[in-house]
């Protein structure tokens, strides 16, 4: 058997060619441009809503000066700053002493004018028979039954003075006129308080319920107004919320129930009045706070504020098309929710997917490979 000789040096040329092959075939594989990896997210319909912010005042809807309805030395204060009363409770009181005697005095008159009417009807009885036997003249019981009105008009007027007195003795002790929560009393036992003074003894707030006075702008409360009467998907939210001092939201909801009327030429605004049940008295009179009112979006399309770029008071954002490749396109903004924009009709639809982040790597046409939220993630671990 005749063995044909084989050139065993040739062996490792050709290993070290298909090596080579091999290792260009997959840098041509690794050449393949995926594009520049992003986060993408595809754009869909949801409820938003947007919010308008106006600072306002708090009162209780009732909110009573006290004020002394006679003149005198104050006695006595019943109750502190802060105390909770009930309607007819007593408050203060005032020396009375001068107001009884005052009354004594007038219902001693009114004795004298009653003993004067018993005398002017006794004379009409004594003249009648004389009148009736011709004896005297009609003109004599004519002025007979004068004096009879006379002293009875006396006696009316004794009456009235009387009862006056009565009154002013009653308001030596000034009585709660509402339930409520006390205000400052600056003034302390000793002092005399009198009708006119300019300062109430105190303020009686009742704040089971509250009032929040604020004011929006005349193009804001004609918006406010056209939104009321909307009837398409954008309607304004009927109730509005209260931001406390504190920043945190109340937790009860209020209504718009008033307005001025009128818009104040020399600021261009209007004022309104909403009210808030107030069942755990959290809010007293004198608090501040914010109204919030929302405008609702059903089916609004949403995108990062992050997602967008400015260009002359321009808002674009980065779209995809079906090859991955991206366009800048300009896009309306609406209002905010949250940390989002609301885009205006028209300009995004659902569906369409954005860029997220990374838009100062991107020019129309440079491709990007979609990064969904749990892949980047991962690239970021």
């Amino acid at each position: 058997m005749i063995f044909k000789e084989t050139n065993y040096r040739q062996f490792p040329l050709l290993l070290i060619f298909l090596a080579g092959m091999s290792f260009f075939g997959c840098k041509e594989e690794e050449q393949v441009d995926e594009g520049l990896p992003l986060p993408v997210m595809t754009l869909k319909e949801e409820a938003a809503a947007r919010s308008y912010q106006y600072l306002g005042s708090i009162e209780g809807v009732e909110n009573v000066e006290i004020r002394p309805q006679v003149d005198g030395i104050l006695e006595k204060i019943y109750v502190d700053e802060g105390d909770f009363v009930k309607k007819g409770q007593p408050l203060f009181k005032i020396n009375s002493q001068p107001y009884m005697e005052d009354l004594k005095n007038a219902q001693a008159t009114v004795e004298l004018e009653k003993a004067k009417l018993r005398k002017a009807k006794t004379e009409i009885e004594r003249l009648q028979p004389l009148i009736d036997n011709e004896v005297i003249s009609d003109v004599r019981m004519q002025t007979t039954i004068a004096d009879y009105e006379v002293a009875q008009s006396a006696l009316d007027q004794a009456q009235a003075v009387a009862a006056n007195m009565r009154i002013n003795l009653e308001f030596t002790t000034i009585k709660a006129p509402v339930n409520g929560f006390m205000g400052r009393i600056p003034r302390s036992i000793g002092n005399v308080v009198k009708k006119t003074d300019s300062e109430p003894l105190t303020t009686l707030s009742n704040v089971h319920d509250v009032y929040v006075y604020f004011s929006m702008s005349e193009s804001d409360y004609l918006y406010y107004e056209r939104m009321k009467r909307d009837s398409n998907s954008k309607k304004l939210n009927p109730h509005v919320k209260l931001i406390l001092a504190d920043g945190s939201i109340y937790d009860k909801v209020g209504t718009i129930d008033a307005n001025s009327g009128q818009i104040n030429r020399s600021t261009g605004s209007i004022a309104l009045r909403a009210k808030f049940s107030n069942p755990d008295t959290l809010l007293r009179s004198g608090n501040t706070g914010k109204i919030m009112m929302e405008q609702i979006y059903p089916n609004a399309i949403l995108i990062p504020q992050g997602a967008t770029t400015s260009i002359h008071d321009k808002k674009f954002v980065y779209t995809l098309n079906e090859d991955n490749t991206v366009d800048r396109k300009e896009i309306k903004i609406e209002g905010r929710s949250g940390k989002q924009y609301i885009v205006s009709d028209g300009s995004l639809s659902p569906k369409d997917r954005i860029v997220t982040s990374g838009l100062d790597k991107l020019t129309n046409g440079i491709k990007v490979k979609p990064l969904e939220q749990g892949q980047l993630l991962s690239s970021e671990d």
